[in-house]
């Protein structure tokens, strides 16, 4: 059976040959045009190379846990044919990919396929194709190759996007170009083309001011101990620890410990930031495209048609945000088809820089003159804080009642970590609640309408009003208790939906409405001033 799938709706099976030669495949679309092409043949050497690597990653651990059993020579012996059998089995199943796999570009449309037993026949509609997104690890950048991920930023799976896995730099290049330049009429505007910024390299100060640093740190000493286990020594980790904190109490080792982890936590931010954005660079190609290329070890490059831009989000989280620094997120439809890239940050178009330099980024990517993400925005009402202030405090009292609770059933000790708990959770509920509140607020600003809120993370996010398809107002029990409700536009970009928080009714409504007139106001009743 063979297996196609032309990207506009579901998937349809059709009966056909599993020998049908390419030949034949060609015979039956050539209507669209273009030449046939394989991918690089060296993705066999990539396949290999890389089952090496991890055959020989494997390898101490799996040697040192057979040799117990089997003698150590007789361990190696398997280990070295598993290995074997590993590397072969990957280079002859990607051996058969490549020998499978065709591509070609036409007039029209864009075919791939694939398949052994089931062949894949894949299409998209050029006029569809939303994203050419190049990704080249380290042994294809040393072969001069890249991945080629061809999008349509609908949110179907991977039957949005094709794979062309590998292909020559060159190659992908001229894909790229190729497939987005139907953009060629540019979006108007004066603002200038080429080289909007380039990475600065103080930059990386903020590195360790996210929240990744104390995960690298819990990760690393996970590490160690798997590590150790390995090798059978964790017994012996362990005993080296408590010998060096021997006369030492529990409170200093703790600190000591926590101390490392930390240490451990910011070497590991600062290397995972100079892996992602080192040669970072932001352009604005001829026809109206930005395009992020980064990557230090794996070299990345996504690119944005501006024409699918609605609108920036400026991030802040708390850590960076202490120190005036802010990320500048896109929001955009046609990217982050499948949760692949979702998790590669495709949206973010300069990383934690300070605040003036992500305003002047914002302005440029959306051709205004001043960010409408600096507008001046309407503060909420007072009782949006109260909300604000309960709910941190209930959030902070929880636990340490449960600790309150078991202290009295269990232990003493653990009364003392309840008052502890208490005397940092209480203030700190406080502090980020007053925060949360006085980063509320909503604005229009010329083509934009403007949200923030948020305090851990504050986004500010400035959504052209074309873009609003449609929206939706909640307002709970106590939200009309106290003269609130939250409004929020939805939209085919970015989120999907962003929300002005616990806004005065009558400003959020006349908000909403005024953001995009004839929207709402069927749905409006407008009570007549009283003399």
């Amino acid at each position: 059976m063979s297996e196609v799938a032309d990207g506009t709706g579901p998937e349809r099976l059709a009966s056909a040959p599993v020998g049908r030669t390419d030949g034949d495949a060609t015979a039956s679309v050539a209507a669209t045009g273009g030449d046939w092409r394989r991918l690089d043949r060296r993705t066999v050497l990539v396949t290999a190379l890389v089952s090496a690597g991890v055959a020989a990653g494997a390898a101490v651990p799996t040697t040192l846990g057979l040799a117990g059993r089997l003698g150590f020579a007789a361990a190696v012996g398997w280990v070295l044919t598993g290995a074997l059998l590993l590397i072969g089995c990957g280079a002859g199943g990607d051996y058969v990919r490549w020998r499978r796999t065709r591509y070609r570009i036409g007039a029209e449309r864009i075919d791939l396929h694939t398949g052994l037993l089931l062949v894949k026949r894949r299409s998209l509609a050029r006029e569809r194709i939303r994203s050419v997104d190049l990704t080249a690890h380290p042994m294809l950048r040393l072969l001069g190759l890249v991945t080629v991920r061809i999008g349509t930023g609908e949110h179907t799976g991977g039957e949005s996007t094709l794979e062309l896995d590998p292909v020559r730099r060159s190659e992908g290049e001229r894909l790229r170009r190729e497939l987005l330049s139907r953009t060629a009429t540019g979006a108007p505007g004066a603002h200038r083309q080429g080289e909007l910024v380039v990475l600065d390299p103080r930059w990386i100060r903020y590195a360790p001011l996210s929240f990744v640093a104390p995960a690298l740190g819990g990760a690393a000493a996970g590490a160690v101990m798997q590590v150790s286990d390995w090798f059978g020594a964790q017994g012996q980790v362990l005993d080296w620890i408590g010998d060096r904190f021997r006369d030492t109490s529990l409170t200093v080792m703790i600190v000591v410990l926590a101390g490392a982890a930390a240490v451990a936590g910011v070497v590991g931010a600062f290397g995972l930031w100079v892996e992602m954005w080192w040669n970072y660079r932001l352009e604005r190609e001829p026809g109206g495209t930005l395009r992020i290329r980064r990557g230090l070890l794996t070299s990345r490059s996504v690119s944005i048609e501006e024409r699918r831009l609605r609108g920036v989000d400026l991030v802040e989280p708390l850590g960076i945000r202490l120190f005036g620094a802010a990320r500048v997120d896109a929001i955009t439809t046609g990217l982050a088809t499948d949760d692949e890239e979702q998790r590669r940050d495709h949206h973010t178009l300069l990383p934690a820089a300070p605040r003036t330099v992500a305003d002047t980024v914002a302005a440029d990517v959306l051709r205004e003159t001043v960010s409408p993400t600096g507008a001046a925005l309407t503060a909420h009402p007072v009782a949006a804080r109260g909300r604000r202030l309960r709910r941190a405090l209930c959030a902070a009292l929880t636990p340490v009642l449960v600790l309150g609770v078991l202290g009295v059933l269990l232990t003493p000790v653990l009364l003392w970590i309840a008052l502890g708990c208490a005397a940092v959770g209480l203030a700190a509920a406080v502090l980020l609640a007053r925060d949360a509140y006085r980063g509320l607020g909503h604005a229009l600003s010329g083509d934009y309408l403007v949200t923030r809120s948020g305090t851990v993370r504050r986004s500010t996010a400035a959504l052209e009003r074309a873009g609003v398809i449609g929206w939706t107002v909640r307002q709970s029990y106590f939200q009309r208790r106290a003269g609130l409700l939250s409004v929020t536009a939805t939209t085919a970009a970015g989120a999907g939906a962003y929300t002005a928080y616990d806004a005065d009714a009558a400003e959020g409504l006349d908000f909403a409405s005024e953001a995009v007139p004839g929207l709402l106001e069927p749905f409006l009743e407008r009570t007549p001033p009283t003399a």
